[in-house]
């Protein structure tokens, strides 16, 4: 059975009425005896004062002055214990007018333990939770709005070259065979430089979502990366780099394998186009408490500390000469940032003088 509360609104306002009414009636027995005392004390009906309460007592009768003269006081001494109850209802009041207003950020003070501290609270916490759902739709806006602009932008450099150099054709404005094929090359390079961007933008449209179906299995990691690193050993040797698989210890986690060989791909890629100078690149598997760590470590140059915040940000560039030249779109790691979430894991990125780690962390899988 459920125990009763006494610190409720109802018991609270109904100590108070006792306590109002209490105090009346030992103000009317105060006033009741001391008029008792005064027609004692006085039997000659002289004095101005014993002739009226005589009077009033005869002609009136005692039992309705003091009826008469009890609710008025009760209602009085109701209203001065109940002033701090009504004070804080007006408080509340006032913060829902200010959260109608728009001001989501006010918050009402919680200075009691009944319903209208209860109240209070939930008034806050609908407002607290309004506000972040108004903060996340503007930022969902706005995402939308960088997008388009950044996918604009990014489209429209390779599509004018495509255009003029295929006006150029069409307009027979080559001198000869060998500058009609200077051009045509030229179209086809930056034709496919839309296809992979067009490419890794449905690919980020595609995981950033937060619904991508997974298949999730058990998977090794140390094996994973592995047979992955191995597959990159063409892409390696013509950047003229070594690499080195580390497993410091054997850890599984649940993943889909498809989106975790596409995240690794992606951070195996940029350490191959931005660290080909320090002629090694390094993957680390090991774990730390309950979760697998993976860190991919090249020694090429160090990514300014300005920079790392915004790394996983669709369409970033830290050198954007540099990113053209070797094809970069800016989607990259933003991909990867989305993948490794859907795992519900996390990626970071540390960077000074002598190397560059990114580091992913994921659940462990334990068998039950």
């Amino acid at each position: 059975m459920k125990a009763k509360r006494y610190d409720t609104l109802g018991w609270k306002l109904a100590a108070l009425s006792l306590a109002a009414f209490t105090l009346t009636g030992l103000i009317l027995m105060v006033f009741y005896y001391g008029a008792s005392l005064l027609l004692w004390l006085n039997p000659s009906r002289s004095f101005f004062g014993t002739r009226l309460i005589r009077w009033t007592v005869n002609h009136i009768g005692s039992s309705l002055i003091m009826l008469v003269s009890g609710l008025p006081l009760y209602i009085y001494f109701f209203f001065l214990f109940t002033k701090n109850t009504i004070g804080y209802l007006r408080e509340i009041t006032k913060g829902m007018q200010k959260f109608a207003d728009g001001n989501l950020s006010y918050s009402i003070p919680v200075s009691s333990a009944d319903e209208l501290a209860t109240l209070a609270k939930n008034m806050n916490t609908m407002a607290d939770k309004l506000r972040l759902s108004l903060e996340e739709e503007r930022a969902s806006a706005k995402a939308k709005n960088d997008l388009i602009t950044g996918v604009s932008h990014d489209l429209r450099t390779p599509l004018t070259s495509v255009i003029g150099f295929l006006e150029y054709i069409e307009t027979d404005r080559y001198r000869d065979e060998i500058e009609l094929r200077y051009y045509v090359n030229i179209a086809y390079e930056k034709s496919l430089t839309l296809k992979k961007l067009i490419d890794e933008l449905f690919e980020y449209t595609r995981v950033s979502g937060g619904s991508l179906p997974l298949e999730l299995k058990p998977v090794d990691l140390g094996k994973l990366l592995t047979q992955l690193a191995e597959e990159f050993v063409p892409s390696l040797e013509q950047a003229d780099m070594s690499y080195r698989v580390r497993i410091v210890e054997p850890v599984r986690i649940l993943a889909d394998t498809d989106e975790l060989v596409r995240l690794y791909e992606n951070l195996f890629s940029n350490a191959i186009r931005y660290g080909k100078d320090g002629k090694r690149f390094d993957i680390t598997i090991g774990r730390e408490g309950d979760e697998a760590i993976v860190i991919c470590t090249n020694y090429g140059a160090p990514i300014p500390q300005e920079d790392v915040p915004h790394l996983f940000e669709r369409f970033y560039r830290v050198d954007k000469s540099r990113s053209k030249e070797t094809g970069g779109t800016g989607l990259g790691l933003a991909i990867t940032k989305s993948i490794t979430e859907l795992h519900n894991g996390r990626i970071s990125v540390r960077s000074n003088r002598r190397q560059t780690d990114f580091e992913t962390r994921f659940p462990l899988y334990r068998t039950r």
